[in-house]
């Protein structure tokens, strides 16, 4: 077959080959939650889920028109009852009870559920059930209506029913019972209530005086008033002891150094010095011996003067010693007494404090035996009080309910029917459907796990975004089409051809095909390709997809035609040897092609062939799907046929099959300038795409960017 490609490529283009990666780009390091949305990304929810709104709002509106419309005119009736009297006793009673004349001695609340309890509205019931035997206690109750005025001491009872008639009959059956019930069974259960109270207060006041009693004798027994000021005493006698302990051991230690001074030559000495007696003979002795040495320079040793001076001295010698063993044994004596006598009031004043000691750890356990009578008398106290105050309240009561309920406004029988609020219904019901179909229409945004715009994926994904395709509606009905008619698939316009040398290929037949936005954006995706490297220009891409039915195959058939346009020799390779597309949108058979170059000897030119509608695109169809595909794009025949490619032709577009569960994309990947990402707005599901990048971060493999696909105006 013809082969329009041109001379190999400069060597620049054969070291490419050899070392083609661009910088890989940063991947992400997990996708944004997406949870900040702010007023522009609520009016895009609101356009894209529109259809969802108005049908919801639409269902809704339809219940509610067709209820309010079958609803049947009503009439409601009322009366009053005086429930408290007003003359000065009442004032008085109320005065005694509460010391607030301002205050009500009724509880209206408690009052009002009494009044529609089964026991009193069960008789009325009975009653009613002769003329009107649909009614029963739900029924009545349901269109039964009894609140306070304001205020005041009046309570109203209102009935509501489609029969006027049947509205006095009621209210006059109601009103009735309910005088009854206040001159009977309310004080009735008034005189029940004081009875039981009058019966359990004597055994509430025994508990009192027993625990009073018990607390009595427990302070008597532990001389206990308080556990705080027990604990502070008791904290400061031991101080006290410590302080008085420590003093009396320093005493008695320093009794047993002066002890055991007295034992040794020096602490004698030291004594003797202190000895008046012992002293005084010394100084004697000390005379005669100055004596006896001045008479010996002028006698003789056998003089008389000199042997009555030694007498005199020898006979104070044995004194000297008696003296000095009496004091000592003296002084002796004395310290030793000190050390015992020290000994025993250290011995004492340990005890005392081991005494205090003890009392302190017991001190807990008798707080804490103090503070449960304590809480057990607050108990029985309030108790008792609560029973006497009952008391006292209840007899108020039942002097209150002497005077019985008034009938100030009677039952009559209405005539105008109660106008049904049909408008407000409606607007209620139309701001309730609006508010629901949002609420659905934001809850199925919430579990949506699609993106909707290109600047969604472009904040969520932090990869660059390369372009954004627009949604034509004419590509997505080529794109199901059975090729089967002998019609070529892109066309251009005049205008178009003209601004763009080489698109004359493209015939007019298809014209109105694809819009101007569409090619525009094909021709922004091919720019903004080649601007990525401007030291190294990007010969070879592979475009791939997380997901199938993303478009991948439709955009990298049209970038290769705008490549083509633009000036670019470029060769489509359909790599996706699993379901190949290529061969479908050219218009080419797939009897041969990829598939069949890598497992056989075919020659190149023999496999690629030219558009029917423009001849300077080459293609390369997969050809026969083979048993195992990963076996052939890892093989060596793929790798010398992938260089052969790059060395010959401008742009080398392969086409492959989706990223995720699939390894056709990493064994081509290496030999390639990088992977073109596409994402269709709407369809692509964003944990399947955060799996895919998953795996292209784990692979090292280089990504280009992304391209978002059928982008529709939002």
């Amino acid at each position: 077959m013809e082969n329009n490609s041109s001379q190999p490529a400069s060597s620049d283009q054969n070291r490419n080959f050899s070392s083609p990666f661009l910088q890989s780009q940063p991947f992400p390091e997990s996708e944004g939650e997406g949870n900040d949305w702010n007023f522009r990304d609520y009016l895009s929810i609101l356009r894209r889920r529109a259809i969802v709104i108005v049908g919801v709002a639409t269902l809704v509106m339809t219940g509610v028109v067709s209820l309010s419309l079958r609803q049947k005119a009503e009439y409601e009736g009322n009366f009053r009852l005086l429930v408290e009297p007003l003359n000065d006793d009442s004032k008085v009673v109320d005065v005694v009870k509460d010391a607030n004349p301002g205050k009500s001695g009724l509880d209206y609340e408690s009052q009002i559920q009494v009044l529609k309890s089964p026991e009193l509205i069960g008789g009325i019931v009975k009653k009613l059930e002769i003329p009107y035997p649909e009614i029963n206690y739900s029924s009545l109750v349901n269109s039964l209506t009894i609140i306070r005025l304001g205020e005041t001491k009046i309570i109203e009872v209102r009935y509501r029913s489609q029969n006027q008639k049947k509205i006095k009959v009621v209210l006059d059956q109601i009103a009735g019972d309910y005088l009854n019930y206040s001159l009977e069974k309310r004080q009735t259960r008034l005189r029940q209530g004081i009875r039981f109270v009058e019966e359990q207060l004597p055994s509430i006041q025994k508990r009192v005086d027993q625990i009073q009693k018990d607390l009595q004798i427990f302070r008597q027994q532990y001389d206990f008033i308080d556990p705080d000021t027990q604990a502070q005493q008791i904290a400061n006698q031991v101080n006290n002891l410590s302080g008085q302990r420590l003093i009396v051991n320093q005493q008695l230690a320093q009794a047993r150094a002066n002890l055991a001074g007295l034992q040794g030559k020096e602490g004698e000495l030291a004594a003797l010095n202190n000895a008046t007696v012992y002293q005084q003979l010394i100084v004697q002795v000390r005379q005669l011996e100055t004596q006896i040495a001045a008479e010996s320079a002028r006698f003789q040793e056998d003089s008389p003067s000199i042997r009555t001076l030694k007498e005199k001295r020898d006979n104070l010698l044995p004194l000297l010693r008696q003296e000095e063993k009496r004091f000592l044994d003296v002084k002796v004596a004395e310290v030793g007494t000190q050390v015992q006598t020290l000994e025993v009031q250290s011995q004492e004043l340990a005890k005392a404090e081991e005494k205090l000691e003890q009392r302190r750890k017991q001190l807990p356990v008798l707080a804490r035996q103090y503070t449960e009578m304590q809480r057990n008398l607050q108990v029985a106290t309030e108790s008792l009080n609560r029973f006497l105050t009952t008391r006292e309240t209840l007899q108020i009561q039942l002097a209150q309910t002497e005077l019985p309920w008034q009938l100030i406004q009677n039952p009559i029988e209405p005539q105008i029917p109660i106008s049904s609020d049909v408008k407000r219904s409606l607007i209620t019901g139309l701001i309730g459907s609006l508010a629901l179909g949002i609420g659905i229409a934001i809850l199925m945004e919430k579990l949506d796990n699609t993106y909707h715009t290109a600047l969604a994926l472009k904040e969520k994904i932090k990869l660059p975004l390369l372009g954004t395709i627009p949604f034509e509606k004419q590509l997505q009905n080529a794109q199901h089409r059975i090729s089967i008619e002998n019609t070529p698939i892109v066309r251009l316009s005049d205008s178009l051809r003209q601004a763009v040398p080489g698109l004359a290929a493209i015939s007019e037949q298809e014209n109105s095909n694809y819009s101007a936005k569409f090619l525009e954006a094909l021709r922004v995706l091919c720019t903004n390709i080649q601007l990525l490297s401007s030291d190294r220009p990007i010969h070879s891409i592979i475009i791939s997809s997380a997901m199938s039915g993303d478009g991948k195959s439709t955009v990298a058939f049209h970038l290769a035609q705008i490549a083509t346009a633009m000036g670019q020799r470029v060769l489509l390779v359909d790599a996706d040897l699993r379901q190949p597309t290529i061969h479908t949108l050219s218009n080419l058979n797939n009897l041969w092609g990829l598939s069949n170059l890598i497992s056989t000897n075919l020659p190149v030119q023999e496999v690629i062939r030219q558009l029917p509608s423009m001849k300077e695109l080459s293609v390369i169809t997969s050809g026969p799907i083979p048993p195992d595909p990963t076996k052939l794009l890892s093989s060596e025949k793929m790798k010398r046929l992938m260089e052969e490619f790059h060395n010959s032709f401008d742009l080398v577009i392969y086409d492959v099959p989706v990223l995720v569960g699939l390894a056709d994309a990493s064994l081509i990947a290496p030999h390639t300038n990088g992977i073109l990402l596409v994402v269709r707005m709407d369809k692509t599901d964003s944990s399947v795409l955060k799996r895919a990048l998953d795996n292209l971060k784990l692979s090292r493999m280089s990504v280009l960017g992304l391209v978002g696909n059928a982008q529709k105006n939002n």
